[in-house]
């Protein structure tokens, strides 16, 4: 079961690179526009363009989540699954207006005042029509990313068990993929007819839970800040910050006539805005800048000047490119399962609630930022009179600071071996230096895919490869086959690796998605 849910965070990784570059798009297109006093010029049309092809991925997230899923989770033919994604939520959409017209619910009869006139109070009919909405031009209900998120993963089960399906002779024509799309016809009319009952409580229910998360203040983004960084080493930490992020579980707002979703979404739609005077501060976001500029640059240094005087230099020359990945770019992973694997208790008891202090220290101070990386934060220099960072002036420091000194104490308390500090002045230090890294990255990369499987056990171990932004996800016949910690590590550069039931992964950074490519061509998997 844990390894669905966690197939299910990183497939829902796919869809969300598309929101990255809109952000970036919302940000230089409005930051410009926003500025401009003329509209008739060359360079006022670009940069409108750029916030509106930004805007349009805003504004219809759930066929990209759809489509996204059925893909990333299909275990062959991903094209067919994506295509079949978008023709089920298309289908969806319209099963479930079709259904709803045939209860006499419409776009005019679920308004405001219609529902009034036929006897709703205010309130009740407002709660009412937010659970009607238009998706690309279908009249359905309102359910966000939800809908998407339920069409994608029901499209890759069919997909997955159907796609090799075998029609009889006369009807050849319509084996295997395109069988799913047949199948998935008749699937999404009971589909639809369940949801169509099931939405509205669970909707009540989200409702409940977005008034817990927003009433509960900085307590809230407190255990956010924990969870967020406690599941980290189960890879379930994307199903935390998803919710929140990304749909309406972290509120709900309407800027310049559009309703927006999840604090992302939010945010975003106030970066387009020109009335827009500054982002929400209960935003789940800004408690990361803290962590990934000053914490973790802290906990670096601390590793650095624990290192024996002649294994600093091989410290220093990996410890500098992974602060500057975290700060720049958000990829932490190296620098946390470097101090993880080594001693638990830094990463469990020291920077698992320091996280999420983080998170309370911005929100106090009112930090309002867009972005939490700073290659995703230059938008703001083009709008700066909507941030309110001047705080992080001081936190960041004061962060570095933290980390720096809570960090040196518990490596020097505990023996901790942290890179540099191992007993043996022969064994490698489970980070690269210069030298080394020029030669991993000539190493024979058709070589690589080989050892890996080998490592896993033999292709016939292998039952399933996907990646997230950073891990190799495998699901395997028998874990017991698979290679040591050490051989992954020193042999074939891995950064960490998770044990679990049926699976493992291998972290490896942002280069996973080439070498999982690697691994599913030398097994002969469709990617």
């Amino acid at each position: 079961m844990r390894d669905k849910v966690q197939a299910l965070a990183g497939g829902m990784m796919v869809s969300i690179i598309v929101l990255v570059i809109a952000g970036i798009f919302i940000g230089i297109g409005a930051g410009v526009v926003n500025q401009m006093a003329s509209h008739d010029s060359v360079i006022f049309a670009f940069f409108k363009l750029m916030l509106d092809l930004g805007l349009m991925v805003m504004r219809n997230l759930p066929p990209f989540f759809a489509i996204g899923l059925a893909f990333a989770l299909a275990k062959s033919e991903k094209g067919w699954a994506a295509f079949t994604g978008f023709t089920m939520f298309m289908c969806f959409n319209v099963a479930i207006g079709s259904i709803a017209a045939y209860h006499g619910w419409t776009a005019e009869t679920t308004s405001v005042p219609a529902l009034m006139e036929a006897g709703y109070d205010k309130v009740a009919a407002q709660n009412f029509n937010s659970l009607w909405g238009d998706s690309l031009g279908i009249f359905a209900y309102n359910m966000g990313i939800f809908s998407g998120i339920l069409v994608g993963c029901i499209t890759a089960w069919i997909h997955n068990r159907y796609y090799k399906f075998e029609m009889p002779a006369l009807l050849s024509f319509f084996s295997g993929p395109r069988a799913v799309v047949i199948f998935a016809y008749f699937a999404i009319m009971p589909i639809a007819l369940f949801v169509y009952y099931a939405w509205p409580p669970i909707a009540g229910g989200l409702q409940s839970i977005t008034t817990l998360i927003t009433s509960s203040g900085i307590f809230g983004s407190f255990l956010f800040g924990v969870f967020d960084k406690g599941l980290l080493p189960f890879g379930l930490h994307h199903l935390i910050a998803f919710p929140i992020e990304y749909t309406r579980v972290g509120g709900v707002m309407e800027i310049d006539g559009v309703v927006y979703e999840g604090v992302r979404n939010i945010m975003n739609g106030q970066m387009s805005s020109p009335d827009a005077t500054g982002y929400i501060t209960h935003n789940f976001t800004s408690g990361r800048i803290p962590i990934q500029i000053g914490g973790l640059t802290g906990a670096a240094y601390a590793m650095y000047v624990t290192a024996k005087t002649q294994n600093r230099k091989k410290v220093a020359a990996i410890m500098v490119p992974a602060v500057f990945t975290a700060a720049v770019i958000g990829i932490t992973e190296p620098l946390e399962y470097t101090f993880l694997f080594v001693q638990p208790f830094l990463f469990f008891a020291v920077h698992v609630p320091l996280n999420g202090l983080a998170y309370v220290i911005t929100e106090m101070f009112g930090v309002s930022i867009h972005g939490n990386q700073l290659l995703f934060m230059v938008p703001n220099l083009l709008q700066p009179e909507k941030v309110h960072a001047w705080a992080l002036l001081w936190i960041v420091p004061l962060y570095f600071v933290i980390y720096f000194y809570t960090f040196k104490f518990f490596i020097l308390k505990f023996d901790a071996k942290t890179p540099g500090r191992e007993d043996d002045d022969a064994a490698d230090i489970a980070l690269y230096s210069k030298d080394d890294f020029k030669k991993k990255q000539k190493q024979d990369t058709a070589g690589l895919p080989v050892a890996i499987i080998d490592a896993l056990g033999g292709a016939d171990n292998i039952e399933n490869i996907s990646n997230c932004a950073t891990r190799l996800r495998v699901s395997l016949h028998d874990e017991s086959l698979a290679a040591s910690d050490e051989v992954w590590k020193k042999e074939l550069n891995a950064i960490g690796v998770v044990r679990m039931p049926k699976g493992i992964q291998v972290i490896y950074g942002a280069n996973v998605i080439t070498i999982a490519s690697g691994l599913k061509d030398a097994l002969g998997i469709d990617s």
